[in-house]
């Protein structure tokens, strides 16, 4: 049993829909219920009745609710408590697949820093962030999901996105002559699916929906093998080397740009969180989103430095 989990009996209970509190938790209604039904399995009681339409709380779940919720706001003071305590505590770092090459040296003098290992997608990190299992996290995140989740966003790196083709020819293509991959699996693809979508809707290019994880790695490889258009990499096959039959084309008209961004909680009190954030974000710069001709999602939060 975990907090984590905890934390997720009490949305389902409050919404009394795994949908909306799938929504208000930025996780998917899949993974939503795994959780629960390990919880259930872990207390030895049913907590929900669940059928197609409706969901209600079992006798037991409802004697629960207010324990749980106690145990939750004791769990929130001591973490408040402990984090007061500990100034020296490491300030704890999540990413996705990319970190600033120098971060050790941003912070040093500043903070102890420890990079988690647990790479899991950018909502899940946010979302960890905002439930205190980290301090800080590398993403990328909307505007109105930091805002739920109570998170401040400062600009840390931009990827410039590329299509992959079969051939020699390395021209660049136009953002309405190209293919993006969404894929079935929205607990690990949930940001890039959100991002592919609104750019395919915005540009004109086209869906192509799978469902065998093939965003990244040979299988990306393979599906554009037999795809007639270039298809967009993702920014977790950025630094991933073509086999020698694919080749790299700039997408034009418009530029299509990736934010990443570094998250940390709007409540922080520990001096050394704040510290570290400001330390690993001074003079980034816009990174070129200034430039005419760029892409961003309309509610990426640094879309306005780019018109």
């Amino acid at each position: 049993m975990e907090l984590r989990q905890l934390r997720y009996f009490l949305a389902v209970a409050d919404e009394l829909h795994f949908g909306r509190a799938a929504a208000r938790l930025l996780i998917a209604g899949p993974s939503l219920s795994q959780q629960i039904k390990a919880l259930e399995r872990d207390l030895g009681v049913a907590l929900f009745a669940r059928d197609r339409r409706t969901v209600a709380l079992t006798a037991a779940g409802a004697a629960l609710v207010p324990e749980v919720r106690a145990l939750l706001e004791r769990a929130d003071e001591l973490q408040r408590h402990a984090r007061q305590l500990s100034g020296s505590r490491p300030v704890r770092i999540g990413y996705v697949n990319w970190l600033p090459s120098d971060l050790s040296a941003r912070t040093a003098g500043i903070a102890q820093l420890y990079v988690d290992a647990w790479v899991v997608p950018s909502h899940q990190q946010a979302a960890r962030v905002a439930d205190g299992s980290l301090d800080l996290a590398v993403c990328w995140i909307r505007r109105a999901d930091a805002a739920q989740l109570g998170l401040t966003t400062r600009l840390l790196g931009v990827d410039r996105l590329y299509a992959v083709a079969v051939g020699t020819d390395t021209s660049p293509v136009r953002a309405a002559d190209i293919a993006v991959l969404v894929d079935d699996d929205i607990t690990s693809w949930q940001s890039w699916n959100d991002y592919a979508e609104e750019f395919a809707a915005d540009t004109g290019a086209r869906v192509r929906r799978i469902h065998n994880g093939a965003i990244t790695g040979p299988a990306f490889f393979d599906h554009v093998r037999v795809c007639t258009t270039p298809v967009l990499n993702s920014p977790k096959g950025q630094t991933t080397p073509l086999p020698p039959d694919l080749v790299q084309r700039p997408v034009v008209d418009p530029e299509v740009l990736w934010t990443w961004s570094l998250v940390w909680r709007k409540d922080e009190s520990r001096a050394d969180v704040i510290a570290a954030a400001e330390a690993i974000t001074r003079d980034v710069g816009d990174l070129g989103l200034h430039r005419d001709g760029v892409w961003l999602p309309a509610d990426d939060p640094h879309r306005a430095l780019g018109g």
